[in-house]
């Protein structure tokens, strides 16, 4: 019997009006029951509520038609992922609900027309075995690319079962003849030899860490159980998780490293000989990239001091720099000289508007996207010994989100992709030794831009800083407050929030007459790890506030009203929309909540909740609760207060945010007498969408909901 059950109706209703809803008083805890029956007939009779009211409008099932029509339409780039010199795709389409893994040559995937085969058919394979199957990809064996790990996953949970499989027979390996087989667990594994993996995982009680995933790095040779496996490294369980990282170059070197990855943004790295582990004298915050030459490329993401001789020499955050295993393992030795050599050697720094985003190694170079005042570029970058660094641009289009896509193993091509809001995207294919590269692939437009303009505008936060953020509209529009506008933001881990190319936003709602808008909140990587650290833990309202004042400029400039504003986020920014409703429900008419992280009092006790500590801070810390708690939307809800209709969607299979966030938010606004919408995929995992017609759906019901209520009159 829950509390709600067992509460006078005084003093329940006293509970409900605090802004601090006590978390011993919480009437909702079994929602976050994952799938048990009371919490799935809850879900079902949400459902039943809501899908009626925004399937049966007369706009759903043509946004569904036009969402599916992309979602699965052959006119998609088949975006490339080299395994040696071949060319892999993972493609779904309407005759492929659950997809295949197929492939081609380099210069048959060049042509217009490539001729593809089939290696794996998971819609095959799932009828087959009876499984609920969805792909999470493939880890090939090195240098003779015959052999890959196969992960799969249970109805797109993050946590995947690794099947052995064979690219020349095209089939999974026997485990009676050997076959690797690791059953379901959130887990890393990588090639040691082509006999032996190291991997990390749930190898049973006391091994994984409060977030749920594995703290203890094992070997594994073939034809041994799980229980024979070898250990070579433990963390500890307060840690989020530790894991095996083989690194190798094309001069024949490789290095194995061990992380321990302390909280989701600190690492202790080991370097492991085979018997012993020893910890490397580098940044905890830190991602290492590849090897080139011995060296280490590593993208630092806080200042980094090493001392050559008697002279100490810093790095800045943000930077990118190789460093030798040999200096490494003796940095702290004070008769080390390295002379007529770039050791360490910082092959990259941004400047204050800007942030290096991705990094990759070739076998000759090291490739990076540069992003300047949110606008991105590439270099490719050459370790020149005692000359130190060269550089040189690689094509890209102006005021662009550039990404890499692969890289061969052997050889320096690089696949890397360009795009703007109203540029579709191009696929590039370069020699990173050189300058130019060729336009293998470009998405035809998918949606009608030529009434369209990008404006990139700025607000200015609470506290003073500039906010950048895009806003992509009709040209000529009249600036009276009339204007369907949604705004997007996300301000957390890093992340940039970049101006991609989204024919789902295009056609579903720029077509139609909306306008979008995007903004570049603190939390995010736009102008590297200050920018991110500037809105961690305690700071974290800066975030909510850029996000705010990026609406009131909306507003003031009237280019909409808040009774035509829109607000979305999903995961981190489902937070952010749970703030953005709580604290200022009067910017918004409408606010889409999706995957969202809503009881930050219990976050830490939600899988992965306790890896993301870092980010947010830690409640069961008094100090940090009170800033928490000023915020956590599940305990701002007030009765009294004016709300827009909200809409709050998740999915059952999501392992990554923890669907009872979600649950329990709704459940509280149902106690609140708050109308509200709620929807949960029963499919899908984090990404809440496990094929085309299952996504199709979930943004036709975005959309839907958008469109009544910012829309109609």
């Amino acid at each position: 019997m829950t509390l709600l059950r067992t509460c006078s109706a005084a003093a329940l209703a006293a509970m409900l009006s605090t802004a601090a809803y006590a978390q011993e008083a919480d009437p909702h805890l079994a929602l976050e029951a994952v799938e048990s029956p009371d919490s799935l007939a809850w879900v079902k009779a949400q459902n039943d509520k809501t899908l009626p009211i925004l399937s049966d409008d007369k706009r759903f099932a043509g946004l569904q038609d036009q969402a599916l029509k992309i979602l699965s339409t052959k006119d998609r780039i088949a975006m490339p992922t080299f395994i040696g010199k071949t060319v892999f795709n993972f493609w779904q389409d309407e005759t492929h609900v659950r997809g295949v893994w197929r492939r081609t040559s380099l210069e048959s995937y060049k042509t217009a027309t490539p001729q593809w085969e089939t290696v794996i058919d998971l819609d095959a394979l799932a009828k087959a075995e009876g499984k609920n199957w969805i792909w999470k990809g493939a880890d090939c064996r090195p240098k003779t690319h015959d052999r890959c790990l196969v992960n799969l996953s249970n109805g797109g949970k993050d946590a995947v079962t690794v099947r052995e499989f064979d690219l020349t027979t095209k089939s999974f390996v026997d485990p009676g003849a050997g076959g690797f087989v690791l059953p379901e667990s959130k887990q890393s594994i990588e090639w040691l030899d082509p006999d032996t993996l190291i991997l990390t995982r749930n190898w049973g009680e006391g091994t994984t860490t409060d977030s749920g995933y594995g703290f203890v790095i094992k070997t594994l040779k073939r034809g041994q159980t799980l229980d024979q496996a070898v250990e070579v490294f433990r963390g500890q369980k307060s840690d989020v998780s530790a894991g095996p990282n083989v690194l190798r170059d094309a001069a024949g070197n490789r290095i194995v490293l061990l992380t321990r990855a302390t909280d989701f943004f600190h690492d202790e790295t080991y370097i492991w000989d085979g018997k012993d582990a020893r910890r490397l004298p580098i940044p905890q915050k830190v991602g290492v990239r590849g090897l080139i030459d011995g060296k280490l490329v590593l993208k630092i993401e806080e200042p980094w001091t090493v001392t050559i001789g008697a002279h100490p020499y810093t790095y800045p955050a943000g930077s990118v720099v190789a460093a030798s295993t040999k200096f490494l393992t003796k940095a702290k030795d004070p008769e080390i000289v390295i002379s007529n050599d770039c050791d360490p050697c910082q092959l990259l720094a941004p400047g204050p508007r800007q942030s290096i985003d991705q990094v990759t190694v070739t076998d000759h170079r090291v490739v990076a996207v540069v992003y300047d005042n949110v606008r991105g570029s590439l270099v490719s970058l050459r370790l020149r010994g005692e000359f130190g660094v060269t550089s040189q641009a690689l094509p890209v289009i102006d005021n662009a989100s550039v990404a890499l896509v692969s890289h061969s193993d052997e050889g320096d091509e690089v696949f890397y992709t360009n795009e703007g809001f109203l540029t579709p995207t191009e696929l590039k294919l370069a020699d990173a030794t050189g300058t130019t590269a060729q336009t293998v692939k470009a998405l035809p437009a998918q949606f009608e831009t030529k009434d369209l303009v990008v404006e990139q505008k700025s607000a200015t936060s609470k506290d003073g800083t500039a906010i950048p953020y895009f806003l992509v509209h009709k040209k000529g529009w009249k600036l009276d407050g009339q204007n369907p506008t949604l705004l997007h933001a996300y301000g957390g881990f890093n992340l940039s929030k970049l101006p991609v190319y989204d024919p789902l936003i295009g056609k579903l709602w720029l077509e139609r007459g909306g306008a979008y808008a995007v903004a570049n909140i603190r939390g995010g990587g736009e102008f590297g790890p200050a920018w991110h650290e500037a809105a961690l833990k305690a700071n974290r309202q800066r975030a909510y506030d850029d996000y705010f004042a990026v609406a009131e400029t909306l507003i003031a400039d009237k280019a909409t009203t808040p009774r035509h504003l829109g607000a979305y986020g999903r995961s981190n920014g489902g937070l952010l929309m749970g703030v953005a409703l709580t604290e200022r429900p009067d910017l918004w008419n409408a606010v889409v909540v999706e995957s969202p992280l809503l009881d930050m009092i219990r976050y830490t006790y939600l899988p992965a909740g306790a890896s993301w500590i870092g980010e947010y801070g830690d409640p069961a810390i008094p100090a940090e609760r009170a800033w928490i708690e000023k915020y956590s939307p599940y305990q701002n809800l007030k009765a009294g207060v004016k709300y827009p209709l909200a809409y709050i969607t998740t999915s059952t299979k999501d392992d990554r945010v923890h669907p009872g966030h979600a649950r329990k938010f709704a459940a509280r606004m149902d106690d609140l007498g708050v109308d509200h919408l709620y929807f949960e995929n029963t499919d899908g995992g984090h990404a809440n969408g496990a094929d085309p017609k299952n996504n199709a759906r979930r943004w036709a019901l975005h959309y839907t909901y958008l469109s009544r209520q910012l829309m109609d009159h």
